[in-house]
């Protein structure tokens, strides 16, 4: 495709976004910290739904002290897991460079862990199963996962591979010229944010609500695991690798992304199978109603 042909495709410019909401003096209020607290808020809103239920692996006390640590765990676990998994160099080098959260970075897979590591601590110190909180807590998580990946959008980066397709959009890139409209590329966090959070939503969702698997220890967060690195591993061949991760995706054949996936897969796929052998009389933190 000749460069002359690129007009017939939608610049970014063209749809009127900012990644800052407003700024009041130096203080600027971006897009991508709402999608954190949005994903926050809405995903402990429904947290509250869920143990509601009979069979709750915790109480209304529990999920509220949960929240903080889980909170804490997304930002730190998603800031060390960006430092430590894509730019470590980079990072040592210029160390101040990690406190800079609003210019984006994070690592939804250290993420992943930095909140397992606040669900371990509650259920240890509260006596609770920590795989049934897991269970309850993976299905709050798409919200947070289809309000980052909207942010990706609006601050123009994570964006996919150049393509030809009617929807492609050109982004703004840095080069050493300065800021040009690149090609047409995939807007692959526009397709993050439909299978990661609306699909991956929809069937935890349906898995809840519709069927037994909140009573088997593990399902639910075996099909987050699992569902969630499909998703992820495929799209991932048509997104841009990271700049300082291009050598590494060459040699290798498959982008960092798809190399954390693929014990996200394993793993959920080993708790999704032997869920239904950990079921037991289920009785509840809050009330008096079990379950068999």
């Amino acid at each position: 495709m000749q460069a002359d042909e690129y007009s017939r495709f939608t610049a970014f410019p063209d749809l009127g976004l900012s990644p800052v909401l407003f700024s009041i003096g130096r203080f600027d209020l971006r897009w991508y910290s709402l999608a954190y607290l949005a994903g926050i808020f809405v995903g402990f809103w429904y947290l509250l739904k869920l143990v509601q239920k009979p069979g709750s692996p915790m109480s209304r006390k529990h999920a509220d002290d949960l929240v903080f640590y889980a909170a804490l765990g997304i930002i730190l676990g998603g800031r060390l897991g960006y430092v430590l998994f894509y730019n470590l160099g980079d990072y040592l080098r210029h160390p101040i460079e990690i406190l800079r959260l609003w210019d984006g970075g994070m690592s939804f897979h250290g993420g992943v862990i930095g909140t397992s590591l606040g669900i371990f601590y509650l259920s240890y110190k509260e006596k609770l199963s920590w795989l049934r909180v897991h269970d309850y807590v993976a299905c709050c998580v798409p919200f947070g996962l289809f309000f980052g990946r909207l942010a990706n959008f609006v601050n123009q980066e994570l964006w996919g591979a150049k393509t030809s397709v009617p929807w492609a959009i050109r982004f703004q890139e840095h080069t050493p010229f300065g800021l040009i409209l690149g090609p047409p590329r995939h807007p692959s966090q526009l397709y993050e944010a439909f299978l990661e959070g609306i699909i991956l939503f929809i069937i935890l969702w349906w898995m809840f609500w519709k069927t037994e698997a909140r009573y088997q220890p593990g399902k639910l967060v075996g099909a987050f695991l699992f569902f969630y690195g499909i998703f992820r591993f495929g799209i991932e061949f048509i997104r841009e690798p990271d700049s300082q991760l291009a050598q590494f995706a060459a040699a290798t054949h498959l982008h960092m992304g798809q190399w954390l996936s693929l014990p996200m897969i394993l793993a959920g796929l080993y708790f999704m199978l032997s869920a239904n052998k950990r079921r037991t009389r289920v009785e509840p933190i809050a009330g008096t109603e079990s379950v068999a």
